[in-house]
């Protein structure tokens, strides 16, 4: 990782705004400087003064460390409402050992020398936004590394502390320290340590939705769209008490809700990044594997919502039909060919309950879809994008699906009832291949749409 760049732009950040402006990462209970590292007496000769096969100097290092208390100690006198610059001397020593960590004796060294703690204590009383972003860089290289990230990851004000970064008001903290937690999250003897802190701490949720919703730097919201996608990836108890929560107004803003965070991230990386558009299409593909993240794509925001999913649907269509793309031909048309069979199962399942004499029931799920605009315009955007995918479909594709789940009796009936009569051609080239695959779904589909008197 490189120690330095210009800073990212993020709309309504730069004034200090956040989602959640008590949770100040400079904590009160941090209410002493941070011990220095050991003592390691008088300076050794050159070779013994190597780390490990490096050729880092053991001194040099304990040096710095010692000089970023001093420098932090030197900041803590100031008014601590006012940022300030970190001296230029300084910032080149540490941004060298940013560079040195990802070496595994250096990092083996910085945890021996309580860096942990040191970069901890500098972190909290930091009035300088670079020198807290490097300090989170330095244990981010740190954490590649199992024996030094378990370190790291145990130490509970540290995780406190870096969780609540993830509200700061400085995008590139905010990006090393996405980058820190996804190492973490990374490591199976970790990831659980750091999934249930992220469970008990309530401000992380919002504090992502901010970024994405707010953000205009495509790096930042690529990573955070990388970390949202590990946690709900890792823990789907977590991803649909996400899905579910209702934001509080009062606080947040209705915007902050995580279904349209994820659509406005989309929308802003997907000019500039196929990369980040591709990360944004997994969340959403996976929060349409339980019924509350369809649901809630669908229906949690009313018409400004729905307005929203169509024009993502009809952007990822137009990508997917680009040869050049590797959307096109690969494995990743069939997450995308999930997610779209899930939502016209859902908008059938809605049609019919308000069919039934159910308009508007209490979870507001029977909506008429005629009376609706905006649900008639997603599933006229899903019907399109649907038939121009399957053109492409193949009989290992289809095999693949039914593996994974995507194709069933419900999603075949669903989607050939919402193809047809339009796109007969493309239903019947399914059809052909479920006939390979799993001859009994294809009959079905078969006797109810394409040959009913059979």
């Amino acid at each position: 990782m490189e120690a330095s760049g210009e800073a990212a732009e993020v709309k309504g950040v730069a004034d200090g705004g956040s989602p959640d402006s008590d949770s100040n990462p400079h904590s009160p209970w941090m209410d002493r400087n941070p011990s220095p590292p050991p003592n390691q007496g008088a300076q050794p000769d050159v070779e013994s003064d190597s780390i490990g096969e490096t050729l880092y100097s053991k001194h040099w290092l304990f040096s710095t460390l010692t000089s970023l208390i001093q420098t932090v100690t030197e900041q803590e006198v100031g008014d601590p409402e006012v940022q300030v610059d970190l001296p230029e001397e300084d910032e080149d020593k540490l941004c060298k050992i940013w560079d040195m960590a990802m070496d595994k004796d250096v990092a083996g060294l910085l945890q021996e020398f309580k860096a942990s703690d040191i970069l901890l204590g500098a972190i909290a009383k930091s009035q300088s936004p670079r020198l807290t972003e490097i300090c989170v860089g330095i244990l981010g290289n740190m954490a590649c590394f199992p024996e030094t990230c378990l370190s790291i990851s145990q130490n509970e004000d540290l995780g406190v502390v870096l969780l609540l970064l993830l509200g700061d008001s400085d995008p590139p903290t905010i990006l090393e320290t996405s980058r820190l937690l996804l190492t973490c999250l990374a490591q199976p003897i970790v990831a659980p340590i750091w999934l249930e802190r992220v469970q008990q701490q309530t401000s992380v949720c919002p504090s992502l939705c901010f970024v994405m919703c707010s953000s205009t730097n495509v790096d930042l919201l690529v990573k955070v769209g990388e970390l949202v996608h590990k946690l709900f990836d890792l823990d789907e108890e977590l991803m649909k008490s996400w899905v579910s929560a209702r934001p509080n107004e009062a606080d947040t803003g209705s915007e902050l809700h995580i279904a349209p965070s994820l659509l406005e991230a989309a929308k802003q990386v997907r000019l500039e990044s196929s990369e980040g558009l591709e990360v944004y299409l997994h969340v959403l593909q996976l929060l349409t594997t339980v019924d509350v993240g369809v649901q809630t794509l669908v229906e949690l925001a009313g018409t400004e919502q729905k307005g929203r999913l169509a024009p993502a649907l009809a952007v990822l269509s137009t990508l997917s039909a680009c040869p050049d793309q590797e959307y096109s031909h690969t494995d990743l048309n069939l997450p995308l060919l999930g997610t779209l069979l899930r939502v016209l199962q859902f908008l059938k399942e809605c049609q019919q309950r308000a069919e039934e004499g159910q308009d508007k029931d209490s979870s507001g799920n029977g909506l008429k879809e005629e009376d609706d605009e905006q649900m008639l315009a997603l599933r006229e955007t899903t019907v399109d994008f649907l038939a121009n995918m399957l053109t492409n479909l193949t009989k290992d594709a289809v095999s693949e699906m039914l593996k994974k789940g995507y194709l069933s009796e419900q999603t075949c009936l669903s989607a050939a009832g919402s193809l047809l009569p339009d796109h007969r051609s493309e239903v019947e080239h399914m059809v052909a291949l479920l006939s390979e695959a799993q001859s009994s779904l294809a009959d079905v589909v078969r006797r109810k749409f394409l040959d009913p008197s059979s």
